[in-house]
């Protein structure tokens, strides 16, 4: 009995995040009034009436893939400490940041189309569990201030600059791979994460 259940709940969660991902897809190409359950079914490569099974509707769907975007960008930041060098911390950050831009432009772009339109399903979040979130990290940078540790600066302007530079490698790439003159690789975001780790890292008076 024990094997069968494991064999369902491996089934049920290699379902569900293969409808996730084609989702993030189909919400990134279509924005949310433009998807469509059963383009998102064909994606997934399974049976529409298996989706409502997961998801009873779009709604509820949406709302599981902006979460589960907003939670995969906090773990890249989860185990900062007051203890912790601040440039190797931010410079592991701006790293997995960009890096996270590469493999999955469109879930920035599926969670920028949702606060260009005011954050209709977020907003509650954003202001609750989020703001939380970021007070944590905010006190942690503080804390590398107050122990001299690093320049003075505005902690919130230095997250929505890491946010900005980094998201730009998602929501602008056709953009950067045209300028470049060639596809975002791993070794030119690599490239591209150490000079902004460089350049931000030097103007919080760190030494990269």
């Amino acid at each position: 009995m024990s094997n069968v259940k494991s064999k369902s709940g491996l089934i049920r969660k290699t379902n569900e995040s293969a409808i996730v991902r084609a989702a993030e897809i189909e919400f990134a190409d279509n924005g949310f009034k433009g998807a469509s359950m059963g383009r998102i079914a064909t994606k997934a490569g399974i049976p529409r009436p298996n989706v409502h099974y997961y998801f009873k509707n779009k709604d509820e769907l949406y709302t599981h893939v902006l979460l589960s975007i907003v939670n995969r960008w906090i773990l890249l930041f989860e185990d900062i400490r007051p203890e912790d060098d601040p440039a190797s911390a931010l410079r592991k950050y701006i790293h997995a940041k960009v890096m996270y831009s590469k493999d999955n432009p469109e879930a920035s772009r599926v969670f920028a189309n949702e606060l260009l339109h005011g954050a209709p399903v977020l907003k509650p979040y954003l202001k609750g569990e989020h703001k939380k979130w970021f007070a944590q990290k905010e006190k942690v940078i503080q804390s590398w201030i107050d122990q001299g540790k690093m320049d003075p600066i505005d902690p919130k302007t230095l997250m929505f600059t890491i946010w900005a530079s980094t998201q730009q490698y998602a929501d602008y790439r056709i953009q950067i791979e045209s300028i470049y003159g060639k596809v975002l690789s791993n070794s030119l975001c690599g490239d591209i994460a150490d000079n902004l780790s460089e350049i931000l890292l030097k103007g919080c008076g760190l030494k990269v």
